[in-house]
């Protein structure tokens, strides 16, 4: 390893040591018990020495990485440790076995270690039989078990985020099975931020051009926009605190891949993207949701057929918000985004924001009612053993709107969802 990927790991290595440190203190609230984290780093730590990344850093960078993803999201201690031991049971040669693991750190860790274990990588050239069968085992683990998709999802965006260092085919190929597979089942899991940025990255891997054109595009009108966007935070921030409205105000540009899949999909230039700019506030009740939405109504002159109110009629995933698209005073219309604190972190991170397996939170009933749509695609394969019936179903049910194809030469091609041999060859 060189001496640059030897910094970066000791770095890492610190900089989990400062948040255990820091954990230790208050955590045991949030994240259960930490001193049975510190353990799961340290046999981590002990079971992959030696072994190196593609990077060439020390492969314990990576299941530090993933469990501070995990712990990010708010989840419980055997979430963290479970994202620590991931790949212990597989990928050292020092091995240890989900017995050795239940007896360590409880039956919840090793529960959660052996689905994720059991997840096989999904090989987007296998037949489609193995593929199938892979997301089968996959939605089967998560189902008995939420934490298990959680965890392999933020295992899946730390890969991606390092994909860089891959040869160019396996970029490709573990870009096209995260935009089939992750990508949409974070979605169906309301997880928008990781997500948004499963896609992008996706995006960037799968047409670099159009991805470098887009980027440019944005940084572009954004530094031509700058003045314009904090005017209007000006005038928003104003007009709020004269109506006495507690509240968060953040800017956003639209992501690269909403960009990409809206010209790709509508055939829309660049100038037609109306919610390109969008301002998010965020206050403490519902009923300022609506207070700031008659304010800025007021103020803005409204885009006829671009209010839609996912508050009263929340998203399949229970995403809440208002959103409003207005004219500013130079023209230049933006979308705006109105939701509570909990709605807030409902549509960061999902079914994730509510799992608070401990203290029991929200409720179990909520949570199954959302995972619902998991076991009603598993029994909907069950019923069949046509392998074309099931795979109809998966992409149908976790699927976007578009549908990706490899080349005979190994391009890969973006096409609309239900797209046929004519489309691809013209």
């Amino acid at each position: 390893m060189g001496n640059n990927g030897f910094r970066r790991t000791q770095q890492v290595r610190q900089r989990f040591q400062e948040d255990l440190t820091q954990y230790a203190g208050f955590a045991d609230a949030v994240f259960g018990n930490v001193e049975k984290i510190k353990k799961a780093y340290e046999v981590t730590d002990r079971l992959h020495e030696g072994q190196r990344r593609a990077s060439g850093e020390a492969y314990i960078s990576h299941p530090i990485a993933v469990a501070e993803i995990v712990a990010g999201l708010g989840l419980d201690s055997e979430s963290i440790c479970a994202a620590l031991l991931h790949d212990t049971v597989e990928d050292c040669s020092d091995k240890t076995d989900l017995a050795e693991i239940e007896k360590r750190f409880g039956k919840e860790v090793a529960v959660l270690v052996d689905g994720l274990t059991k997840i096989v990588t999904l090989q987007v050239e296998d037949k489609e039989e193995a593929h199938i069968e892979n997301l089968r085992k996959m939605l089967l683990a998560m189902s008995k078990d939420v934490r298990v998709i959680f965890i392999k999802l933020c295992d899946r965006l730390h890969n991606m985020r390092t994909l860089s260092v891959k040869p160019d085919p396996k970029r490709r190929s573990t870009a096209l099975e995260t935009m089939h597979v992750y990508a949409p089942l974070a979605h169906r899991l309301g997880m928008q931020k990781i997500k948004q940025e499963l896609e992008n990255l996706c995006i960037s891997y799968l047409d670099p051009i159009g991805y470098d054109e887009i980027r440019n595009y944005i940084d572009q009108k954004y530094g031509q926009s700058v003045g314009f966007i904090e005017n209007v935070r000006g005038i928003v921030d104003k007009k709020l605190r004269e109506n006495s409205i507690h509240f968060e105000l953040a800017g956003r540009i639209k992501s690269v891949y909403s960009i990409y899949r809206k010209m790709f999909n509508q055939g829309k230039s660049f100038d037609e993207i109306y919610d390109f700019y969008a301002m998010r506030i965020i206050v403490d009740t519902e009923l300022e949701c609506y207070t700031a939405l008659g304010l800025i109504h007021e103020m803005f002159k409204s885009v006829p057929g671009r209010f839609k109110d996912y508050i009263s009629t929340p998203k399949p995933n229970m995403y809440r918000s208002l959103h409003t698209t207005v004219i500013g005073r130079d023209g230049i219309p933006f979308e705006v985004q109105i939701r509570t604190w909990d709605m807030h972190h409902t549509a960061e991170y999902g079914i994730a924001a509510h799992w608070k397996y401990k203290a029991g939170i929200q409720g179990k009933d909520k949570l199954e009612e959302r995972l619902a749509w998991v076991r009603q695609l598993l029994e909907a394969q069950q019923e069949s053993e046509d392998v074309e019936d099931i795979v109809r179903n998966i992409k149908s049910d976790l699927s976007g709107e578009e549908v990706f194809v490899f080349t005979p030469k190994g391009d890969v091609v973006s096409l609309p969802l239900g797209s046929n041999v004519i489309d691809f060859a013209y």
